[in-house]
């Protein structure tokens, strides 16, 4: 298609010379976002339903709406559905995975028992792809977090039935690591807390306190294993009191060198997390950023180009944090074709990253700097209507990838081929 190759072309020598007006070096600003991995959660793609066939609910606060034909129902449909999604996505990214799709070939294995080995196919395909992975402990879904307690339970067995499964998924993740060259970011997230209002805030945390330290206390090599722990304002039967609260884990984290996790939706709609972003990096080495779309409340929204998910890149540049930050992505929508859902939020987060490198954040500095906030309000605003669409779409087309008005149609072909067919 030459008329379609020169126009790409040609669009982005205009936004270039626009761009270098300012200072800015387009073909700089698309190396750096080439080298950001995004890591893709799996459980858009089944609903968060993993392989245990336990039955159990999901629970934990967490639901997902809608009836979209095409879930994937195995892991290998699964993966076919990612790899659909990644080839789509310009660059190179990760996937994240949760305990509860493990594969046990119809082995009933309770959590506190998984290993590597239920995980072995999901390593190969990531080698077999170029892909890192991460992974996540699976505190929900279980008889034994029925009541919406797990880390922080008062019952000790039922406690230390979760410390175990906590120990067994940092193995996992350090085996995962290990065999992809790539650490591994395991990631604490439990549902803990109360609908109504309790008696006693302090003796919960000091439970999960304890348990954590013993879910940490084996050390693995950093170049395997990273640990991360996720603070949550409420959830479902947990509106009035969550154990694990943004100043529980920051503390936490602080004092025990482990990431905190920031996910977008976590927190007041008032709050956010871009705000949040160079207050923890003065006191932490490193952070992991859970990006979605909270609507009113935690529903974890596909991630679209909203002002916080261009607030949150503009951080991640501003204050070259990006070697120090990992991101992932983190919704569930059950009511659109689950691998578009994919494909629109990723996209989404490595376009706002392009925008980001695209701005002269030095200039904006110095006119801070000066004083001059008239001057810096003018540029912001004229970068809004800056070409940054036609460098985007070079990038797409550079890497191989549909443009942003081309997508749609593989994923629809997609669906209409293999999805309607489950």
């Amino acid at each position: 298609m030459p008329d379609r190759d020169a126009a790409i072309a040609s669009n982005y020598e205009l936004a270039q010379n626009a761009y270098q007006q300012l200072g800015v070096d387009t073909d700089e600003a698309l190396q750096r976002t080439a080298e950001i991995a995004i890591s893709l959660h799996c459980w858009q793609g089944d609903d968060i339903g993993g392989f245990e066939s336990s039955g159990s609910v999901i629970g934990g606060g967490l639901a997902v709406t809608g009836q979209y034909p095409g879930k994937a129902h195995t892991p290998d449909e699964l993966r076919a559905d990612l790899n659909k999604a990644l080839s789509l996505i310009p660059g190179r990214h990760r996937v994240n995975l949760h305990a509860n799709y493990a594969e046990t070939g119809g082995k009933k294995v309770e959590r506190n028992e998984l290993q590597p080995e239920h995980f072995q196919n999901w390593i190969d395909w990531a080698a077999s792809e170029g892909l890192g992975l991460d992974f996540n402990p699976t505190f929900f879904a279980h008889d034994k977090a029925s009541d919406g307690l797990t880390l922080a339970h008062p019952d000790s067995g039922i406690r230390q039935f979760w410390i175990e499964h906590g120990k067994a998924c940092r193995k996992i993740g350090a085996a995962i690591g290990a065999a992809l060259h790539s650490p591994c970011i395991t990631n604490v997230w439990i549902p803990d807390g109360y609908k109504d209002t309790p008696a006693d805030r302090k003796t919960p945390r000091e439970r999960l306190a304890n348990s954590l330290d013993e879910v940490f206390a084996e050390p693995f090599e950093p170049t395997h294993l990273l640990d991360a722990v996720e603070c949550k304002l409420f959830g479902l039967g947990s509106e009035s009191y969550v154990v694990g609260s943004h100043e529980f884990y920051l503390g936490y984290a602080i004092r025990n060198k482990k990431l905190l996790c920031l996910d977008a939706g976590h927190f007041h709609p008032t709050e956010v997390i871009s705000d949040k972003i160079s207050a923890v990096m003065c006191w932490l080495d490193e952070i992991l950023l859970h990006v979605s779309r909270g609507v009113r409340w935690d529903s974890d929204h596909v991630v679209t180009m909203t002002d916080e998910l261009q607030s949150i890149a503009l951080e991640l540049v501003r204050g070259n944090y990006l070697s120090r930050v990992h991101i992932g992505l983190d919704f569930f929508d059950a009511s659109i074709n689950r691998v578009a859902a994919w494909v629109i939020g990723a996209r989404n987060m490595a376009k706002a990253l392009l925008a980001a490198f695209l701005e002269p954040s030095q200039r904006l500095k110095q006119l801070e700097l000066e004083g001059d906030f008239t001057s810096r309000l003018a540029l912001m605003e004229q970068l809004k209507s800056m070409p940054h669409g036609a460098v985007w779409d070079y990038y797409c087309d550079q890497s191989g990838v549909p443009i942003e008005s081309e997508w749609l149609h593989s994923v629809k072909q997609y669906e209409q081929d293999v999805l309607s067919n489950r």
